[in-house]
């Protein structure tokens, strides 16, 4: 679900303000965009109401990267309780893990998930050193979130 969506409370809105400065202490370059998620009814029933996602975009098309913009998703236990029809996380919620890709014009090009083995997969993935920036981002937010 968009970050922006998400931000219901102080603390949660302190941690995704804290993620995103993480992410963008790494690749300073980077431009946020707290609503990846489109509006529209059909996108709205594919999205994962137990994740907190936000994007970002770069200048252009990056050769380190291989993608010009990356979907972070922090992912949840499906423990989150419903409020007057709106969704909102407890504060001792459930951290799973994170799932990470990169796109460009073509669509989904690599991504990475915590949630299984550490692992990048897709036919073309980041470089090395993107890819070890990357890791390093995704234990931070183990902290931020664990």
């Amino acid at each position: 679900m968009n970050a922006a969506q998400q931000a219901t409370d102080i603390i949660l809105t302190s941690k995704i303000a804290a993620a995103v400065s993480l992410f963008r202490s790494e690749f300073p370059d980077a431009t946020v965009d707290l609503k990846p998620w489109a509006e529209d009814t059909d996108t709205q029933e594919l999205v994962d109401p137990d994740s907190i996602d936000f994007s970002f975009h770069f200048p252009g098309w990056s050769r380190r990267w291989q993608s010009r913009s990356v979907l972070v998703q922090i992912r949840f236990a499906p423990d989150v309780i419903a409020i007057a029809d709106n969704r909102s996380f407890e504060s001792d919620r459930n951290f799973i893990g994170l799932e990470i890709a990169g796109f460009d014009y073509r669509g989904k090009q690599w991504r990475l998930s915590t949630v299984c083995d550490w692992q990048f997969e897709g036919e073309i993935q980041p470089q090395l050193e993107i890819a070890d920036k990357l890791k390093h981002f995704c234990r931070q937010i183990f902290e931020l979130f664990s």
